[in-house]
């Protein structure tokens, strides 16, 4: 009898930049499991129904990304301990009891490179995070669980960071741009978080001095793969971790939920992706 062929999907709006497919279909071949991975583009009014539908469409899963990370998280029946802490779903999947499941595995994806890069980061009380949007959160998260005890959330909109750092209270504080120099010294950890230094945004601008020379630069961006701000951090000495391998990390936990089997990020996967992102689009 044939294998029965195991089918997921990453849906989002707009879908086609997604390099979620090449993660998942360089697993699939690698341990040999009969499956299939896909990109949907869902427009934000129909993802209700399309979440509804996805058992009846042959679906064991998939992953849930912008704009309908918020959607999912109200959608789904059950939530785990991470996605009610972020307030947010980006992987769906079914319980034995037929239950729609949804969780949030970017907080563990950005631990478990920061653990591969540069462990050291988890001797650390102390974090600077640059942005207050929805990564930030997964990443306050992490450093929580952690136990950073002094967070120090930088943003342009303050009411915004203000409602973040209210969410993870006690121990977010929040600041302006203008405090970056102030903040930084005795920082064990700096992470941007916002979209400045990625390609086409404008650069991330931040003199690196005042940081300790234990400090660990992470940055979320991996489009380019070293971003101005690790570029200036490694020519600090600093231990840095990029971008990338958050990506690739917060996919095991899902690919694990729907084949099967736990995958490893591996040095083929990762020049799998890189040739990818390196091909001009």
């Amino acid at each position: 009898m044939a294998e029965e062929l195991r089918r997921a999907f990453v849906c989002g709006h707009p879908i086609a930049h997604s390099r979620s497919p090449i993660i998942h279909g360089h697993w699939l071949e690698e341990l040999g499991i009969a499956g299939s991975y896909e990109r949907i583009d869902i427009a934000p009014g129909d993802f209700p129904d399309f979440l509804s539908s996805i058992r009846r469409n042959g679906f064991a899963g998939g992953n849930v990304t912008i704009p309908h990370k918020e959607t999912a998280f109200r959608g789904v029946e059950k939530r785990d301990r991470d996605a009610e802490a972020i307030g947010a779903v980006n992987t769906v999947w079914f319980d034995p009891d037929g239950v729609l499941c949804g969780g949030n595995t970017d907080a563990y994806g950005f631990a478990a490179n920061l653990d591969d890069e540069a462990p050291q980061w988890r001797e650390g009380r102390r974090a600077v995070v640059l942005g207050a949007g929805g990564a930030a959160r997964a990443v306050i998260h992490a450093l929580k669980e952690c136990g950073y005890r002094d967070i120090r959330l930088v943003n342009r909109s303050l009411p915004r960071a203000r409602e973040l750092a209210a969410h993870f209270q006690p121990g977010v504080s929040v600041h302006g741009w203008d405090d970056v120099a102030g903040l930084l010294g005795g920082a064990d950890l700096l992470v941007n978080t916002s979209s400045l230094g990625m390609q086409g945004a404008p650069e991330l601008d931040i003199a690196l001095d005042p940081l300790p020379a234990h400090a660990v630069v992470a940055d979320i961006v991996y489009v380019p793969l070293e971003t101005p701000l690790l570029k200036n951090a490694k020519a600090r000495g600093l231990a840095t971790a990029e971008g990338l391998g958050m990506l690739l990390h917060q996919a095991v936990p899902g690919f694990e939920r729907w084949f099967g089997a736990r995958p490893t990020v591996s040095e083929a996967l990762r020049q799998r992706v890189i040739a990818d992102v390196e091909t001009p689009r």
